[in-house]
């Protein structure tokens, strides 16, 4: 896939990601409301995944507990 790809699908979650809240803010059957957000939960896993897989030293998190060692920092 090209970068170009990538973003695209990138834009396409995080816009579904967006749109799933305000939906789950009007009034839904539970059936409903249940797979909007099944559908939530899927969409911020695949921009996770592809935003790893993309730009895989951008988005690396320190481990928890930890401070990013001051050369990341100053990067």
């Amino acid at each position: 896939m090209t970068m170009d790809e990538n973003l695209a699908r990138l834009r396409a979650h995080h816009n579904n990601i967006s749109r799933y809240p305000r939906l789950l803010r009007t009034r839904l059957l539970p059936l409903e409301r249940q797979f909007i957000e099944r559908r939530l939960s899927e969409e911020e896993a695949a921009l996770q995944s592809l935003s790893a897989s993309t730009f895989p030293n951008a988005f690396r998190e320190p481990r928890l507990g930890r401070p990013l060692p001051v050369a990341d920092v100053m990067s």
